[in-house]
């Protein structure tokens, strides 16, 4: 009995020991990108490329979620508001939805396991092929080579998906509204315009995004440069990244919601 309680009090320790020596070295790693990040900028063409990768190849999934999503909130809101006979409201309810919430979380979280995975994935391989130490061996930065310009290419094309997300759920609901439950398309889309503020629910949107951009490339970037050089290593990697972002996304989302209502007040 003694002995099963040793061990496992002794796994608990280990694993808290390694949890908080993985955070610190995420965080150490972290710097260190922002530290060479100049020459990402300075060969910007390597960031496009990585903008390309995981911002235009996510384009499909998306837009074609969004639309979706925004197809669902009108059938789900139309019913609600029916009850109150504020029907004509829908197009404030599905835009305030998807601009403050819907769209940064649900655009981060199918960013993750699109693109992140991927990048954790990507240089996950590289590092397992011995891509990684030839650079080292060349007196080439991988930092600066290949960590920094796919870490700035999903931080800006995040916001930019986030954006396309919303934008798209708003059609779907206009769609359903609209075209298949008869409301007025007017009404739609003129009280949607009074409603939505630019600083309270556009920008607050787009700086929830950017946050959720820099975790989530932080973590894939991390991961795929930690991940042991073996196949079972690098999925492991891809896993945790995928599970770790979508875990920090939601958990930075009621952070930055709290502050941002506090800030309104």
């Amino acid at each position: 009995m003694l002995k099963r309680l040793s061990t496992w009090v002794r796994g608990i320790g280990h694993r808290t020991i390694e949890s908080v020596w993985r955070t610190g070295a995420s965080m150490h790693f972290f710097l260190r990108i922002l530290l060479h990040s100049g020459s990402s900028f300075y060969r910007f063409h390597l960031t496009m490329r990585e903008i390309f990768m995981s911002g235009v190849l996510s384009l499909i999934i998306i837009m074609v979620s969004g639309l979706f999503v925004g197809m669902v909130l009108a059938l789900q809101g139309y019913e609600t508001l029916q009850t109150y006979g504020s029907e004509e409201k829908l197009g404030v309810l599905v835009a305030l939805s998807l601009l403050r919430e819907l769209g940064p979380v649900v655009a981060a979280l199918l960013f993750a396991s699109r693109a992140g995975s991927a990048i954790t994935a990507e240089i996950g391989l590289m590092k397992a092929t011995e891509q990684i130490a030839a650079m080292e061996m060349m007196a080439v930065n991988p930092l600066a080579r290949v960590i920094a310009p796919r870490f700035w290419g999903g931080v800006i094309s995040m916001p930019l998906l986030a954006a396309l997300f919303s934008a798209m759920g708003i059609f779907g609901a206009h769609i359903v509204g609209v075209r298949l439950l008869g409301l007025d398309a007017g009404a739609f889309w003129s009280q949607m315009q009074a409603a939505v503020d630019f600083q309270h629910d556009v920008l607050d949107g787009t700086i929830k995004s950017l946050v959720f951009g820099v975790a989530i490339c932080a973590i894939a970037t991390f991961e795929g440069f930690d991940a042991p050089p073996t196949a079972e290593g690098v999925s492991r990697a891809t896993t945790r990244t995928v599970v770790g972002s979508s875990l920090l996304v939601l958990a930075l989302d009621v952070v930055l919601t709290g502050f941002m209502l506090r800030g309104w007040k």
